[in-house]
């Protein structure tokens, strides 16, 4: 297991640390075994596979480090992020503050509008420097908000430029007496914005996490982003207290995050660097279990946890009361939807989870697409391989796909499906579901399926979705795609990938 240094300002992309890919096509199966936890996998190199990236010619659209660092540390109660950028930088403020309110509102906390600016450079800044922009949007921040810590986000610009934030960070660290915490986010950093998640995290181990923890024995962190609050009845279950990171903290939040028993999450992609960190420096251990989605991986996550806790028999009790009570609430729904086909498209590990339960209601899916793919997480713990947990537990995936997010590649993904409807992340892919008569669940809770409720819940919201289907079949007879009739014909959505030629052919 590789080490994770903080004595570093700057997170190793995950490319590196652990070979995540943003193309491929095949299936589940297959992508497991090319991993890199040792299922079937003979060609390592070093600790993981060497994975066949199928690498396309130009990107139509995407999403950047720096963007999931305003998701994160952006979203901490009582900081302040200040984006050392452009102001183009700042375009999506606007989503994630309205992200960031209703979040607030689902968990009772107070509504608020999110705390970021942007130092605003200018050309002449990108010639003579933007370090005085910088200590000068550092003396308004403090004047204005008095934070409990400031984050610092980097930008393409600076990172091409050369801004050294980590010297104007550790200055005014003294002279403000919180901490300033540098974020080395540049979008060219890394080619998947997951990255992003790992700088935020990596700079809240260094400056905020509590170095000399007073362990709370009953205290679990719990790596979520803004979803409904289902982790507080479940560990209550265990008398045990949820310490929500990172999403919605407060500073306190995070700097106790070493006084932990365990920290868990919903998702290993998101929770992947930050658990290992408090795990590899700080003795917090990690839960290795698969994530809770479905009866198994519920009932697995519930175990794990109660055995760290030492918590067993409240678990034993807990999954006989759940499996009673929700059973007979599955059958109902599964009856509902007996013969539907779905296909989600979302992060990786949180694709595993939502597949794993969609069986359980019977729903065919042979079809998926994830926007990226990472061999390992950190932990390397074969417990955590949600690919090969979901193939090895509810069989194989067809048709699985990497794409980050293109939407020329999305139409012959679905026209080779045909799904009834699809569950998706990251919403811009859904318009065209839509144009094909498709019905999309923007997830916008993304704790829908957690846990035993998870089934009930995530079954009623795709009963929701059908009953808009003849809508969207309407819509798919009056409008036009935006792709040439040559692509409209094509049945390989790598094509261009794969032949990277064709783009210059008339």
């Amino acid at each position: 297991m590789k080490r994770i240094n903080l004595a570093a300002t700057a997170v190793e992309s995950r490319e590196q640390r652990l070979g995540t890919i943003i193309g491929w096509d095949g299936n589940a199966d297959t992508l497991a075994n090319a991993s890199g936890y040792a299922r079937n996998c003979t060609q390592r190199s070093g600790k993981t596979c060497e994975l066949c990236e199928v690498r396309g010619p130009f990107t139509q659209g995407s999403v950047c480090s720096e963007q999931m660092v305003e998701c994160q540390a952006g979203n901490v109660r009582d900081a302040v992020l200040i984006q050392h950028s452009p102001i183009g930088c700042a375009v999506s403020q606007t989503i994630y503050n309205s992200i960031y309110r209703n979040g607030l509102s689902i968990r009772n906390l107070p509504v608020e509008n999110l705390r970021i600016v942007s130092t605003n450079l200018l050309e002449k800044d990108m010639v003579f420097g933007g370090l005085d922009k910088l200590k000068q949007t550092l003396e308004d921040v403090w004047d204005r908000y008095k934070p409990k810590a400031v984050f610092i986000g980097t930008s393409c610009a600076t990172g091409i430029i050369g801004d050294d934030i980590d010297s104007v960070a550790a200055q005014y660290t003294e002279k403000l007496g919180i901490p300033v915490v540098p974020l080395h986010c540049e979008g060219f950093r890394s080619k998947h914005w997951s990255t992003g998640f790992d700088s935020t995290q990596h700079g809240i181990l260094r400056d905020i996490v509590r170095k000399q923890p007073k362990k709370q024995e009953d205290l679990v962190n719990v790596i979520n982003l803004w979803g409904s609050d289902v982790f507080t009845p479940m560990l209550k279950e265990l008398n045990l207290r949820v310490n929500y990171v990172i999403d919605m903290a407060t500073v306190e939040d995070l700097a106790q995050m070493s006084e932990a028993v365990a920290t868990v999450g919903f998702c290993n992609t998101l929770s992947s660097y930050l658990a290992q960190g408090l795990e590899q420096n700080f003795g917090v251990p990690e839960l290795k279990a698969p994530q809770p989605y479905g009866f198994a991986g519920t009932d697995a996550w519930i175990r794990g946890l109660a055995k760290l806790t030492n918590r067993e028999e409240l678990a034993e009790s807990y999954i006989a009361r759940e499996h009673a009570r929700v059973k007979p609430l599955i059958e109902d729904v599964k009856t509902k939807l007996k013969g539907k086909k779905g296909y989600v498209a979302t992060g990786s590990a949180y694709s595993h989870g939502l597949i794993s339960v969609m069986r359980e209601l019977g729903i065919e899916v042979n079809g998926s697409l994830v926007f990226h793919h990472d061999p390992v997480y950190d932990s390397e713990d074969p417990a955590q391989d949600t690919l090969s947990y979901l193939v090895d537990n509810y069989g194989d995936v067809e048709s699985f796909s990497v794409s980050n997010r293109q939407q020329h590649q999305f139409y012959a993904l679905l026209k080779k499906v045909q799904p009834d409807f699809i569950l998706i992340r990251h919403n811009g892919l859904a318009p065209l579901a839509s144009r094909l008569g498709i019905p999309a669940a923007p997830l916008g809770d993304e704790h829908i399926a957690v846990g035993y409720d998870g089934i009930v819940n995530l079954g009623n919201a795709i009963l929701g979705i059908l009953q808009r289907k003849k809508f969207h079949e309407d819509l798919s007879k009056h409008v036009k795609l935006p792709y040439t009739k040559w692509w409209l014909e094509q049945t390989d959505p790598y094509i261009i990938a794969k032949n990277p030629e064709l783009i210059y052919q008339d």
